[in-house]
């Protein structure tokens, strides 16, 4: 059995496994795990509880015999269905969270039928350990650039013109599975904080620190996830790109990018609800008016004059930080390409 260290993220490069699987309960995998590993739990989570109970209520010994009969059959459950067609050149990492007894069991079982099994030492804790020191404790070394704007100004879909052309980019609303703004999270449910570091690692681990990397300029919460403080501190000192285009376009690109939203009333509804503490009875009235005449265009250009750039105007210090401007006249797929060329050939 080959145990390996992790020294840093980087060292997850140098791993040669096939698959990497986190027999850890489906719970712990779900609130976070190695970059590309897959589940397959030696306990449940019923399991694993009632396996704790068992350690501390009655005692240590019985509560390993019950887990080690568990591990067995979860382990049988597993060889028979996931790894059926694994050949024998087959080589898997296994780690749970420590690097304990519930990784070792089942890489022991993988190793008496021939498989040559390597075990992550310190198993997910020391991956989270270097994680932590990446984005918490250490100032990283990419160059970004970011990419600022009102609501409306189409900046997510120029990052993804700028990808498109050949840039490096960070795309945090992306990783956090939310759009940004009041209306960014109804769509998808967003990664766990821990989930959310992981992605931003394995993605920083992806790009080239010497050359630039845009990034959307982002308040310190992007939902409910909180941008970490070695990623926080860079985009504060990072140059700005600060895109504007006219009310009309940004209320169009808003009708079209949340299109989505205007077939759920009820949910659009309950969303400008939650505005009442901000704004007027009045004002919330004739928003929930437009919603149910279909008025989206009056909507949207009533919460971009009322709500967002206001708001944006208070909590933005665009002066120091910002390096070149641009007024785009439109906001159509064609422009923002042209508009991430002329960024790429500029600051790239």
């Amino acid at each position: 059995m080959n145990l390996l260290t992790l020294n840093s993220i980087a060292s997850l490069k140098e791993f040669t496994a096939d698959t990497i699987i986190d027999v850890r309960a489906p719970a712990e995998y779900a609130d976070d795990h190695l970059p590309g590993a897959i589940n397959l739990p030696v306990l449940d989570d019923a399991q694993r509880t009632e396996i704790g109970t068992i350690y501390k209520q009655v005692s240590p010994f019985m509560a390993r015999k019950k887990g080690a009969a568990l591990v067995a059959q979860n382990a049988a459950t597993h060889l028979q269905g996931p790894l059926a067609a694994k050949d024998g050149g087959w080589q898997p990492l296994i780690y749970c969270w420590r690097g304990g007894q519930r990784s070792g069991a089942f890489a022991s079982i993988l190793e008496q039928v021939g498989w040559r099994v390597q075990l992550l030492e310190g198993g997910y804790q020391s991956y989270r350990r270097e994680v932590v020191k990446t984005l918490y404790n250490i100032a990283l070394p990419h160059r970004l650039m970011l990419i600022g704007g009102s609501t409306g100004t189409a900046k997510t879909a120029l990052l993804q013109q700028l990808a498109a052309n050949g840039a490096q980019i960070l795309d945090l609303e992306g990783i956090a599975a939310h759009r940004g703004s009041l209306f960014g999270g109804v769509s998808s449910e967003q990664p766990t904080q821990k989930m959310f570091e992981s992605h931003i690692s394995s993605k920083l681990l992806s790009l080239n620190p010497a050359k630039i990397t845009f990034i959307e300029a982002e308040s310190s919460k992007i939902g409910e996830r909180l941008i970490p403080p070695s990623l926080w501190a860079s985009m504060r000192a990072a140059p700005r790109f600060q895109v504007s285009s006219t009310l009309d376009a940004r209320s169009d690109f808003l009708c079209k990018a949340y299109a989505d939203l205007t077939h759920d009333k009820v949910t659009l509804c309950d969303l400008i609800n939650r505005l009442r503490p901000y704004h007027n009875r009045q004002q919330i009235m004739e928003w929930l008016g437009q919603v149910e005449l279909g008025e989206w265009k009056k909507l949207a250009l009533g919460l971009i004059t009322n709500h967002y750039d206001p708001r944006y105007a208070k909590s933005t210090d665009i002066k120091e930080t910002t390096v070149h401007s641009i007024e785009l006249s439109d906001l159509s797929d064609s422009t923002l390409s042209k508009t991430a060329k002329t960024l790429i050939g500029r600051f790239n």
